[in-house]
C-alpha cells in the first residue's frame, strides 16, 4: 500500500513527492500522461496514468491506500466541479476507514485580513468563492479523518506567483522597471514550497480529523518590497512602477489581480503548536535578491 498523491508533476506536488520518497515513503501519482508518468517515476513514485475526474479509478486507487494528498487542480472555471467530483470518488473509496485524506484550499478565501487564522471569517474573492462549499464537505466527512491545508502564497527555485515580477526585456536586451501588483501597499503572505512541502506530509501523519491549517511561514512583505526585491536581483536598481488597478485587471484578468490585490498577514501559528512545523527556508525577498527569479531572456 502507498499514499495517493494528485498533482504530483505540479509545483507543490513534486516537492511533496520528493519529501515523501526521502522519508521512504512509498507513493503512487495519478497523472495524465505518459511523460508526467516519466517525470514522477524518476522522482521515485509509481504512475498511474489517468484523470482526477474519472471517477470510478480514482475509487479503486483510494480503495488501495494508505490515505490521499491531494493537490491537482485545473485552475480554470472547471475547478469546482473536478474538485467536488474528486471528492465525492475519494470519500466513496476511503468511507469508514479512518484513512487520511489531505485536501488543498488556498489562503484567498480569508480575504483582506491583517492577521488571518484559521478560525478568521471568510471573506473569498470570485476566483476563489467556490471552495467553501467542498471545504465544508471535507471538514466535516464521516469515517474518513481529514485535514485542509491553506497555501499561503508559494515560491522557491524561481517559479510561483512571484514569477509574475520578471521584467521582460525589449529589443535591446533592456529591462523595464518591475511592474507592481496596484500600487504596492499591500502585504502578501508567503511560504516557500519546500516548507509547504514539509507541512503538507506532517498534517498527513499527525493532523486530527476536521482540522485546518494555514500554511504560512510568518513572512508578509508588502508588493513594494516584493517588486523592490525582484527588481534588484534582476540588476535594475530596485526600479518598479505603479499599476492602477484597472491595468493590473488588464494585465493580469480581473479575478487574479483581484485576489492579488488583497491585504493579507499569516503567522501560521497553528501549524507549528500542534504539528511541530518549523519553516526554515529562505524568505521570499531573499530568494528574489539573489536573483532566482531574473529573466533569462
Amino acid at each position: 500500500m502507498s499514499i495517493l498523491l494528485t498533482g504530483a508533476s505540479g509545483y507543490i506536488g513534486s516537492a511533496v513527492l520528493r519529501q515523501l520518497r526521502l522519508q521512504g515513503r512509498d507513493v503512487t501519482a495519478l497523472v495524465r500522461s505518459p511523460e508526467k508518468a516519466a517525470k514522477v517515476e524518476a522522482l521515485g513514485a509509481a504512475a498511474m496514468i489517468g484523470d482526477i475526474t474519472d471517477s470510478e479509478l480514482v475509487t479503486e486507487l483510494a480503495i488501495a491506500s494508505d490515505g490521499v494528498i491531494h493537490l491537482a487542480s485545473p485552475g480554470d472555471d472547471s475547478s469546482r466541479d473536478v474538485d467536488d467530483s474528486f471528492v465525492t470518488a475519494v470519500f466513496a473509496g476511503l468511507e469508514g476507514s479512518d484513512k487520511r485524506y489531505v485536501h488543498t484550499g488556498g489562503i484567498w478565501v480569508w480575504g483582506s485580513n491583517p492577521d488571518i487564522t484559521e478560525d478568521s471569517p471568510r471573506d473569498a474573492p470570485p476566483i476563489t468563492a467556490w471552495r467553501w462549499e467542498i471545504e465544508k464537505r471535507v471538514l466535516e466527512a464521516q469515517g474518513v479523518s481529514t485535514t485542509l491545508i491553506a497555501p499561503a502564497i508559494v515560491f522557491g527555485h524561481g517559479a510561483g506567483i512571484p514569477s509574475i515580477f520578471i521584467a521582460e526585456q525589449d529589443g535591446q536586451g533592456t529591462a523595464p522597471a518591475v511592474q507592481l501588483v496596484g500600487d504596492g501597499s499591500q502585504h502578501w503572505t508567503t511560504v516557500h514550497v519546500d516548507d509547504l512541502a514539509e507541512l503538507y506530509i506532517l498534517a498527513f501523519d499527525l493532523g486530527e480529523s476536521g482540522s485546518t491549517y494555514i500554511g504560512a511561514s510568518g513572512e508578509n512583505p508588502t508588493v513594494r518590497e516584493i517588486g523592490e526585491a525582484a527588481a534588484f536581483g534582476q540588476k535594475l536598481d530596485s526600479r518598479v512602477e505603479e499599476r492602477t488597478i484597472e491595468e493590473t485587471r488588464a494585465r493580469l484578468g480581473e479575478a487574479f489581480a483581484d485576489a492579488l490585490l488583497l491585504d493579507q498577514q499569516a503567522r501560521g501559528s497553528a501549524a507549528r503548536i500542534d504539528l511541530g512545523w518549523e519553516p526554515n527556508g529562505p524568505s521570499l525577498l531573499d530568494e528574489l535578491r539573489t536573483g532566482s527569479y531574473a529573466s533569462k531572456g
